[in-house]
């Protein structure tokens, strides 16, 4: 059993908190979407080795950091399911040694189906992991050989099923506005999802990433998604179904059941700190000299390399203004249903928001008052984050 003594609690009393994110880089296939830090290896990878790796990169955040105590856990990628249940104990109990991990926090771990396995998701369990998040993407053959995911329906749904009866908490994400689909197919395939959903649902619009192969198909004209009017009917019919299922937005693509949100993304945008370990992973720390913002080397070797010889893979800690806080706070907190803080944005921006720029936006119905103390996004906002933020900041 691993230092990290999980049980299903979900504890979240509204702060920001502190997080700390894993990334694990490798994955069996690179999906045409995707522009994650995610890497393909033919020959097996050197866990061992890797999670000594993460044990001295850990060691070297809790540097920077100082002692805090752990408030939720997030292993991404990559595929971090393909990892062995002993690489994540390893790597779990490190993060335990490291800074103060209370027991019923959030330990979530991504998965996709095709490496999912009876018997290595209950290794999860017994490491720690209280809440997995299933990459399922579509529920059609059709869809899921289009967005070139190894698994097909029957499998997603054996290990959405299995995730329920090990993981006291699960999720799982679904990517819409798909070429050439239509509001009646959309509504049906979420309506079926949450007829599997525990309590909480991941639901993105399909974009095209520059440097992806759905990118160089786009830029040829021979893959074509959705317009903004099209995109913006499948977002609509997104929140009225979920609100009536009771699995309400509470951030831009998230749903969940009141109480089931995650704790972990919580963090980020309610741009708490959080530490970044692992090849190509980003964080925000609180240090003495300031807020920082940390990144790591992408390549997952060439990490390898750094951390074996001076301890840490990381290229950048840039130091963060009290503005640039503060722009960062407003982009990550109008994402959010709850929306943002008015007081601690003035307090690191200097300045109350712009009054003329407030009316301009309240006028439009894309932002709202919550009382006198803060400030969200509409609806029809969350459609036009960026404009917003710019009109504020």
């Amino acid at each position: 059993m691993s230092a990290l003594d999980t049980i299903s609690v979900n504890r979240d009393d509204g702060t920001p908190g502190f997080g700390i994110y894993l990334h694990w880089p490798f994955c069996a296939a690179k999906c045409p979407y995707c522009d994650f830090n995610s890497h393909v290896r033919h020959q097996p990878v050197d866990q061992e080795r890797f999670m000594r790796a993460f044990m001295r990169e850990i060691a070297h955040m809790r540097g920077l950091s100082g002692p805090r105590t752990v408030t939720s856990i997030f292993i991404g990628g990559g595929t971090p399911s393909l990892m062995k249940p002993e690489t994540l104990g390893g790597i779990l109990d490190a993060v335990a040694d490291a800074w103060h991990v209370p027991a019923g926090i959030e330990v979530t771990l991504e998965a996709n189906p095709s490496s999912v396995e009876a018997e290595r998701f209950r290794g999860y369990r017994a490491a720690g992991v209280n809440r997995v998040s299933m990459g399922v993407q579509a529920l059609n053959d059709r869809e899921l050989k289009f967005l070139g995911r190894l698994h097909n329906v029957e499998q997603a749904l054996g290990a959405i099923r299995l995730a329920r009866e090990i993981f006291p908490r699960m999720s799982f994400d679904l990517i819409y506005a798909r070429p050439g689909q239509t509001n009646a197919a959309w509504e049906a395939e979420l309506n079926q999802a949450i007829d599997l959903a525990a309590d909480h649902l991941s639901l993105y619009q399909l974009t095209i990433e520059e440097g992806t192969p759905f990118y160089a198909l786009h830029k040829a004209g021979k893959l074509t998604v959705p317009d903004e009017d099209r995109a913006a009917d499948l977002y609509e019919i997104t929140q009225a179904v979920t609100a009536a299922r009771g699995l309400p937005t509470y951030e831009v693509s998230n749903h969940a059941r009141p109480g089931a949100e995650s704790r972990h993304n919580l963090t980020y945008w309610r741009y708490g700190d959080y530490a970044g370990i692992g090849p190509g992973a980003h964080g925000r720390l609180t240090t003495g000299d300031g807020k920082i913002a940390t990144a790591t080397e992408r390549h997952p070797e060439t990490w390898l390399a750094k951390v074996e010889e001076g301890g840490h893979g990381m290229v950048a800690d840039t130091p963060l203004s009290t503005e640039e806080q503060a722009d960062e706070l407003l982009l990550m907190g109008l994402r959010l249903r709850e929306g943002v803080d008015i007081a601690r944005w003035s307090e690191l921006s200097g300045r109350m928001p712009d009054a003329e720029s407030e009316a301009f936006l309240l006028d439009l119905g894309l932002i709202e008052r919550i009382g006198n103390s803060r400030l969200r996004a509409t609806p029809q906002g969350m459609l036009l984050l960026n404009r917003i933020v710019t009109e504020l900041s």
